[in-house]
């Protein structure tokens, strides 16, 4: 693809995909500062996108949005109770054992919903796409929960998204997916960097 084709797909994406875009954007980056508020652009985000993923045949993207859906307010919920005197959430670090364990979570859903989609629908990428959404459910109960470490589970998630979207012609969404790469980046460093500091303050 040429740099015109890149740009004319840009120009030709939906107002809706830039609407989401733009409000899963802002969802990171609160998320980065630990606010509260992010749980509000977030639900914008992933019920615009529940219906963009159905109309592109990445059915297990779309599941993976309507449960989201319900993860902001679980997720509000939880922050809701969990916060500091400067209204961010204290971050927890988590055990070895529990990552040990949602990481084996992931690769069992996604074998089990890979070859259901595979089998059973004409879903696009059927075994990546139910990665990313399987992945992403761990990744986001971490993330409610306030673990540490959550932050490198969305990195590699994003890395396969980016692929999957990129080829479905999602331009927006790709660029949006390569700001969550870096945004995750960010956002692992100063999650450790207030666990760290927070951790020092208690000894």
């Amino acid at each position: 693809m040429n740099l015109t084709e890149w740009l004319q797909g840009f120009a030709g994406a939906s107002p809706l995909e830039w609407t989401a875009t733009i409000a899963g954007f802002l969802c990171v980056y609160l998320l980065i500062k630990r606010s509260i508020w992010s749980f509000f652009f977030g639900l914008i985000q992933v019920s615009i996108y529940a219906w963009i993923f159905y109309e592109v045949k990445l059915y297990s993207d779309m599941i993976l949005h309507v449960l989201y859906i319900g993860f902001q307010f679980y997720g509000w919920f939880i922050w809701r109770r969990a916060q500091d005197e400067h209204n961010q959430v204290v971050v927890i670090r988590g055990s070895n054992q529990q990552y040990a364990l949602w990481a084996g979570v992931v690769v069992i859903s996604t074998s089990i919903v890979g070859t259901i989609m595979a089998k059973n629908t004409d879903a696009s990428f059927p075994y990546p796409d139910a990665f990313t959404t399987c992945a992403s459910l761990v990744a986001q109960w971490l993330l409610s929960h306030k673990r540490l470490f959550n932050w490198l589970l969305w990195i590699v998630v994003d890395v396969v998204a980016i692929t999957i979207y990129w080829q479905k012609q999602l331009y927006p969404t790709s660029a949006l997916y390569l700001c969550f790469l870096v945004m995750a980046m960010i956002g692992q460093v100063q999650w450790y960097r207030s666990w760290r500091d927070a951790s020092k303050a208690v000894h």
